[in-house]
């Protein structure tokens, strides 16, 4: 099986390659997704926008990548992980140059939700990244990417820093464009997923693919006959809700609901937090409205950008804690730690506390919510079989956009209403999701990639990491 030749061939330069790649991509995702908190307030200001109006900007990217994420899961896994990748990516390299020259706020509206639209299908990117890793090296691998995204999120905030006040923010959005341009002029590389050709028949392409892979790891091709184990229906959204994936399912919507709702909440929230100088200055209700009048039109100043600098650093650390754990406490427990402590950090800020202190709270719920979505990035492609792996991701990453679409209107809205209430739904949320990670009913930790839906879950899958035993229940499971 396609799972033996690359636990076989292990981990090389290809992995390496193919880690810069999909980090470029993830990055260019880092970048649409953080340039909205910066947008946001200076076109609030440039065209005199109220607030509702500057909540919709950021809503509408989310209104599209939700709208798309589960339509690109289907395109990859009908058509390959390759070509749904390479679309969406040339998709959102086109829209994201042409809302730099959106004229009036309803261009920009249309064009920055088409931007959306193509970042839908970016996620997919881990799918194919996820279906070339060995066992031993996945969970590690795909943390890593993390480090891209954060990566992504500090260059966009220097970048913003530079390029802001001489040049304005159509330049930050045509050079926030660059790393999709990079990974659009480097595709060619890309091979499509070998476990993707089997499922749908092309073995010699596999064949072709695994031993490109063997030849740049300098490893060797193992011996034998590929297994076939075809299957037409692929990317079918009844497989999700089979017996066996039901709970599954449903329980991984509400976690990546959650981590998008919080991790997306709390960017936009640095943002607001630091403009009002600290909680306190919007503890009441005539504070509120005391500090809606200043929130009325302010500019990001050269401190703002710092902190914001300072709180997007938090999500290195927030990778390393992952990576530390997610192989000794498992996939589940390392989901339900980083909601837990990001909510605890929530519940702090109702206490009065300086900026400092501040800074330092949201630097913790920061790192520790960045680190719980990488967890579930690890998670969901290993749970779901190979004919509906893109499809879950999909329709779990469409949930995440649910999120975060809801997310501006509490960050931004609510928190000028009562910034306790606003503080209270984000910790409440993060503690369900906590108990949901807890009653996930598989753990992937230490299990290889399930191929067949039409299989149980476990049938080829456990004992993988064992040498020999492992190889020959591989073997005699696909023959049936």
């Amino acid at each position: 099986m396609v799972e033996d030749a690359v636990e076989a061939i292990g981990f090389g330069k290809f992995q390496w390659k193919l880690s810069v790649l999909t980090g470029l991509a993830w990055m260019a995702d880092a970048m649409e997704m953080m340039i909205l908190s910066i947008l946001a307030p200076q076109l609030h200001c440039e065209w005199r926008l109220p607030s509702w109006q500057v909540a919709l900007l950021t809503s509408v990217v989310f209104v599209g990548m939700m709208s798309s994420s589960t339509l690109w899961g289907n395109i990859s896994d009908q058509y390959g992980r390759k070509t749904g990748l390479k679309i969406s990516v040339l998709w959102t390299l086109y829209y994201g140059i042409l809302s730099a020259f959106a004229p009036v706020y309803s261009w920009i509206l249309v064009l920055r939700g088409l931007v959306g639209f193509g970042i839908g299908g970016v996620p997919q990117s881990v799918t194919l990244y996820a279906e070339f890793l060995p066992m031993k090296a996945r969970a590690k691998c795909i943390l890593l990417i993390e480090v891209f995204w954060a990566i992504g999120t500090v260059f966009e905030v220097a970048l913003a820093v530079f390029v802001m006040p001489s040049l304005g923010w159509r330049w930050l959005l045509i050079l926030s464009a660059v790393p999709l341009l990079l990974f659009a002029v480097l595709c060619f590389w890309l091979p499509e997923s070998a476990r993707y050709d089997v499922l749908s028949g092309n073995q010699e392409k596999a064949i072709a693919t695994l031993k490109r892979i063997a030849t740049e790891n300098g490893a060797p091709m193992p011996l034998g006959k590929l297994i076939i184990s075809r299957q037409e229906d692929r990317g079918k959204m009844r497989d999700l809700f089979t017996p066996h994936f039901r709970w599954t399912t449903l329980l991984l919507w509400f976690i990546w609901f959650s981590n998008a709702f919080s991790y997306y909440g709390l960017v936009l929230l640095t943002t607001e937090l630091f403009q009002a100088g600290d909680v306190c200055s919007i503890s009441s209700r005539k504070k509120a409205v005391e500090a809606k009048c200043s929130l009325a039109c302010e500019y990001l100043s050269e401190e703002d950008y710092m902190d914001l600098l300072w709180t997007t650093l938090s999500e290195f650390p927030g990778v390393l804690v992952t990576l530390w754990i997610i192989d000794r406490l498992g996939r589940k427990k390392t989901m339900a730690l980083c909601f837990a402590i990001f909510s605890f950090c929530s519940l702090l800020l109702f206490i009065c506390v300086g900026r400092n202190v501040l800074t330092l709270l949201l630097f913790i719920a920061r790192a520790f919510i960045s680190g719980g979505f990488q967890a579930a990035y690890v998670y969901t492609p290993e749970v779901y079989p190979t004919a509906t792996r893109a499809l879950g991701l999909g329709t779990c990453s469409g949930m995440a956009r649910v999120g975060a679409l809801i997310t501006p209107f509490i960050a931004q809205v609510m928190l000028e209403s009562s910034v306790y209430l606003t503080l209270a739904v984000y910790s409440g949320c993060c503690l369900l999701a906590a108990l949901a990670s807890c009653f996930l009913p598989i753990e992937t930790k230490g299990r290889g990639l399930q191929e067949s839906s039409h299989r149980e879950w476990g049938q080829e899958m456990v004992g993988r990491g064992m040498h020999g035993a492992g190889v020959t229940r591989s073997n005699s499971g696909s023959q049936e």
